[in-house]
C-alpha cells in the first residue's frame, strides 16, 4: 500500500498593526466606528495575496469577500461577447468588492484581475452583514459605501454617454485619476476609455501638443 501523501499548507502571515490600522482609517473615511463596534470585525481579518494575473472576483463564480489592497494594482473588467471591457482600477489603500455579487448572493458578472502582485486584507461580506444588525455605526458605514458606489456608478456612466473619449482622457490628466496613466498598461488604459491603444496614442499627443 502505497503511504498517503501529505501537503503541506504554510500559514497565513500575521496581520501588523499598521495593516490594521490603514484598514481602519478607509473604513472611517465613511464615518467613525468605536472601538468596541471595531472589535467585533477584527476577528474576521486575514492576510491574502494574489499573484499576477489571478482572479479576485469572477464572472459566473459567486463572490462573498471584501477586501482593502495594501499593495499592488488590480482592474475590473466585464466579458462581452469575448471583448473585454475595463470599468474601474484598484490600488493602495481601495476597498475592493464585487458589492452586487455579494449582497445578491448572485454569480459575479464582472471579473477583478491583479495586474501585479497584490497584497491586502479580506474579511468575509456576511461578517460585514451580521454588524449591520448589531452596531448603528456599522449600518451607517453600509449605507455610506452603498452611495459612494452609486455616485460612481453614475459619474462613469455620464462620462461614457456624454463625453469624447479625449474628453475622457482630458479628465483622467486633469482628475485624480493620474495614477491610472502613471502605473497602467497602455492597452488597458485605452480599453478604460473605450478606444483602441492606437487612438490613445493619438489623442495623448494631440494634447500634449496643444500644451
Amino acid at each position: 500500500m502505497l503511504p498517503k501523501t501529505v501537503y503541506f499548507v504554510p500559514p497565513m502571515p500575521p496581520l501588523l498593526p499598521d495593516s490594521i490600522l490603514t484598514l481602519r482609517q478607509q473604513i472611517e473615511r465613511f464615518g467613525a466606528i468605536p472601538e468596541a463596534d471595531w472589535a467585533l470585525l477584527e476577528p474576521h481579518l486575514i492576510l491574502k495575496k494574489l499573484k499576477k494575473h489571478e482572479l479576485f472576483a469572477q464572472e459566473g463564480r459567486a463572490s462573498a469577500d471584501v477586501a482593502l489592497v495594501l499593495e499592488g494594482m488590480l482592474r475590473q473588467y466585464y466579458l462581452k461577447d469575448g471583448e473585454e471591457k475595463t470599468t474601474y482600477f484598484y490600488f493602495e489603500n481601495h476597498l475592493m468588492s464585487d458589492y452586487f455579487s455579494c449582497i445578491h448572493r448572485a454569480p459575479s458578472k464582472l471579473n477583478i484581475e491583479a495586474l501585479s502582485e497584490v497584497h491586502m486584507i479580506v474579511f468575509p461580506y456576511s461578517a460585514m452583514e451580521a454588524l449591520f444588525e448589531q452596531s448603528m455605526a456599522w449600518q451607517k458605514f453600509g449605507r455610506k459605501v452603498a452611495e459612494y458606489l452609486a455616485n460612481g456608478l453614475e459619474d462613469r456612466m455620464v462620462s461614457l454617454l456624454t463625453l469624447s473619449p479625449e474628453d475622457r482622457y482630458r479628465e483622467l490628466i486633469s482628475g485624480n485619476k493620474t495614477k491610472i496613466l502613471e502605473r497602467i498598461p497602455q492597452h488597458y488604459v485605452a480599453n478604460y476609455l473605450g478606444i483602441t491603444a492606437v487612438s490613445l496614442s493619438r489623442i495623448r499627443n494631440r494634447v500634449l501638443n496643444r500644451k
